[in-house]
C-alpha cells in the first residue's frame, strides 16, 4: 500500500505588511507570493467556503484588507488574522500550495464572480 503524498510544507513563510502579502518559499526553490485580499477572499473557513459547494459566499469589498499576525497551528498549518478580524480560517500546507499554483485561475474566478453578482473590490 503506497502512502498518500506530504504535503508541500514551506520552508519559510514571511509577511510584507507594507505590500500586504505573504511569502512562502518551499525547499524545491518554488515561492509563492500571496496577497492578502487574495487569500481573505479565499478563506477556507465555513464563513466563506459554508458547508457544501452551493453554500459558497463571495466575499467582497476587501481589496485594502492586510494581515495582522499569524498563527501556527500544529505541524500542518497556519492561521491568518486579518485586519478586518477575520481569523476563523486554518490555512493547511496543501490548501497554500493549491492557492500559489493556481493564483491566477482562482483571481480570475473571483472576479468573474463578483461581476455577476454585481459586488466590487472596493468597501
Amino acid at each position: 500500500m503506497s502512502e498518500a503524498p506530504s504535503p508541500r510544507v514551506p520552508v519559510d513563510i514571511a509577511v510584507s505588511r507594507a505590500d500586504k502579502t505573504l511569502t512562502l518559499s518551499y525547499a524545491d526553490g518554488t515561492v509563492h507570493v500571496l496577497p492578502a485580499e487574495f487569500l481573505r477572499v479565499h478563506s477556507p473557513s465555513a464563513e466563506v467556503q459554508g458547508h457544501s459547494p452551493d453554500q459558497r459566499q463571495i466575499v467582497a469589498g476587501r481589496r485594502h484588507v492586510g494581515i495582522m499576525d499569524l498563527e501556527p497551528i500544529g505541524h500542518y498549518a497556519v492561521r491568518i488574522v486579518f485586519d478586518d478580524l477575520h481569523d476563523s480560517g486554518l490555512y493547511r500546507w496543501d490548501y497554500l500550495w493549491d492557492l500559489g499554483q493556481n493564483r491566477a485561475a482562482y483571481w480570475e474566478g473571483y472576479l468573474a464572480d463578483l461581476n455577476r453578482a454585481g459586488k466590487s473590490r472596493d468597501p
